[in-house]
């Protein structure tokens, strides 16, 4: 069976650097908060254009830090979708505070911006929209709503969109703050758990770095409540070695999503690319009916596959009792149903994406 996501041939084409990198921190021994870090987080803020970046532990700590340095508290409301990874909810939950979830768009998947609205009140204080498989969502729109009703922050989920652009800036610097994760499989991965926090002002800055050390403003001072959420020097330090390559691989994840795109017209219907964004297709999401048999069939052809979210968060049983669901989520519901993932990666060549290609055609064939 082919590869979900192909990491070993990324390996294999960064190793030397990558155990150089890994090797310098292991001469140093500075495992936690070395040099490395302060490296990555320049590097990542100068591809960004934001101010400043925040390493962090995973892209969860980056959600739930933002949150705490915002004041998130018990009652506060943050809309989000349901439609997404649970540690969007998770993190809001943890604080005391209430998701909020309104309905996503059928075509792209992201949160439907006419529906957010709706759902402000004054308890809001924070709209978390995700960047649902690498396309970031109608941020701006989403801004102009925030700012509409006075302090409330945009947090953009981006752990799936990091190097994706909209209107020209790139996806982590195009609100209030945004997280990214590089979890292995993310578009900018390492190898374990990390995350990074990406704003322009200075103080919610302030308080994130000080939020992941365990709220300490110098050692031993403890001016905020905080957590253990650092990221380790190694993971920077593979970060730094894949940045090398992170453009090259951004032209191919682009060329491979619209090469999908265009052997699949007709085919099944896929989900849309909005005209002034581009998707990192952190997965490529196709929709079928009849989705348990297709897989099936996918398998039996050595074709791995994927679901992305097979049920939305107002439907998880240790989350029920804790969002308010705003208006007909009917859309998340129906896309849980359909939404199937296919094999993706930078190294990903056009003969077997075009073998994965045939092998869906045949498996929806009526």
């Amino acid at each position: 069976m082919i590869p979900f996501i192909d990491l070993k041939q990324q390996y294999q084409a960064l190793k030397p650097q990558i155990q150089e990198r890994i090797s310098r921190v292991l001469e140093h021994g500075q495992y936690i908060m070395g040099p490395e870090v302060r490296e990555m987080e320049a590097r990542l803020e100068q591809f960004t254009e934001a101010k400043h970046c925040i390493s962090v532990s995973s892209g969860t700590e980056a959600l739930l830090i933002s949150l705490m340095a915002l004041g998130i508290k018990p009652g506060d409301e943050v809309i989000t979708t349901p439609f997404t990874f649970v540690a969007s909810a998770e993190v809001i939950v943890l604080l005391g505070a209430v998701p909020v979830y309104v309905d996503i768009e059928a075509d792209t998947c992201n949160i439907a911006v006419s529906k957010i609205e709706a759902a402000i009140t004054s308890r809001t204080k924070a709209i978390m929209p995700v960047s649902l498989y690498g396309q970031p969502g109608d941020m701006d729109e989403i801004n102009a709503i925030a700012a509409r009703h006075g302090n409330i922050a945009v947090i953009e989920d981006a752990a799936q969109s990091f190097g994706a652009i909209y209107k020209g800036r790139k996806s982590c610097n195009l609100s209030t703050i945004g997280c990214t994760s590089f979890f292995p499989s993310k578009p900018l991965g390492c190898y374990g758990d990390g995350g990074a926090i990406f704003t322009n002002d200075d103080a919610i800055a302030q308080a994130c770095r000080e939020i992941r050390i365990h709220g300490q403003s110098k050692r031993y001072v403890h001016t905020r409540v905080g957590v253990g959420g650092r990221m380790d020097t190694i993971q920077c330090a593979i970060v730094l070695a894949k940045l090398d390559r992170f453009e090259q691989e951004i032209t191919s994840r682009l060329e491979l999503g619209a090469r999908y795109n265009e052997l699949l017209s007709g085919v099944v219907k896929t989900v849309a690319q909005r005209a002034d964004r581009t998707s990192m297709y952190a997965q490529y999401t196709v929709l079928v009916h009849d989705r348990d048999a297709v897989q099936v069939k996918l398998t039996e052809a050595g074709i791995p596959t994927a679901v992305h979210y097979p049920i939305p968060l107002h439907q998880q049983p240790a989350y029920v009792g804790y969002c308010r669901v705003e208006g007909d989520l009917s859309v998340s519901e129906a896309m849980a149903t359909q939404v199937m993932s296919l094999p993706i990666s930078p190294d990903l060549d056009s003969a077997t994406q075009q073998m994965i290609v045939d092998a869906l055609v045949e498996a929806t064939r009526a």
